[in-house]
């Protein structure tokens, strides 16, 4: 490989392994992916050169053309470990159909630098699940701040995606959740990661080293499923 095949290999462990937040827009995070959207993230980026970031343009943006463009070069930076979020929500935002074509540019962009996504979903389910076939990515997929019951969860898993769960999450589902494709995010909670890890781990039955989970999620291959 090419030291630009896995940047964010070497990133992650030089910064310590230390990152237990899978997604947070708390901009002093020290041990989370910070989320940015494009035009913020150059002034981020050099403003913490420790810091990991996850770029993307958001569903509820109806990007221009130049945000694209400053995505995708920005893409390639080496503390950018994964593309997003983006993805679909019916609720708000530009047309479902304008959604559609910003998050599967983002798939491909994210196919093209051998980055995973992160994936903010709202009653689109069927959506994102037949972009995932089409895209058939390569690198692991994950949904964030998952709160959907137990059916819903299992049809994600068997697709391959991994679920970050926040402050607010469906008990239910929980168990439903294998270890090793948990994550644990604060997203815009004002709780420390390690608060929700607790709370978290007083319902799963086998709660999972999410440092380790987290670094398995920047860096494999994506977990193939005979569904897709």
């Amino acid at each position: 490989h090419s030291k630009r095949d896995r940047p964010v290999v070497n990133i992650y462990y030089e910064t310590g392994s230390k990152m237990t937040d899978a997604h947070t827009h708390n901009l002093q995070a020290t041990d989370a992916i910070v989320n940015l959207p494009p035009r913020q993230a150059r002034e981020w980026l050099d403003a913490h050169p420790h810091g990991l970031a996850s770029i993307g343009i958001h569903p509820w943006d109806d990007a221009s053309e130049q945000d694209f463009d400053l995505l995708e070069q920005l893409a390639h930076h080496p503390r950018v470990a994964a593309i997003g979020e983006s993805g679909l929500d019916t609720l708000r935002g530009p047309s479902i159909e304008r959604q559609e074509a910003l998050f599967e540019q983002q798939a491909l962009l994210a196919e093209k630098v051998g980055k995973p996504m992160i994936i903010h979903c709202v009653k689109a389910w069927d959506r994102l699940l037949a972009i995932k076939r089409r895209v058939n990515p390569t690198h692991p997929w994950m949904i964030h701040g998952f709160r959907g019951k137990p059916q819903l969860a299992r049809q994600l898993l068997d697709a391959g995606f991994y679920i970050s769960l926040g402050q607010h999450f469906n008990p239910d589902t929980l168990a439903h959740i294998p270890s090793h494709r948990l994550l644990v995010e604060t997203d815009e909670s004002t709780l420390p990661v390690a608060s929700i890890m607790e709370t978290i781990a007083s319902r799963h039955p086998s709660m999972p080293s999410v440092k380790e989970n987290l670094s398995r999620f920047l860096n494999e291959k994506s977990v193939k499923s005979s569904n897709i």
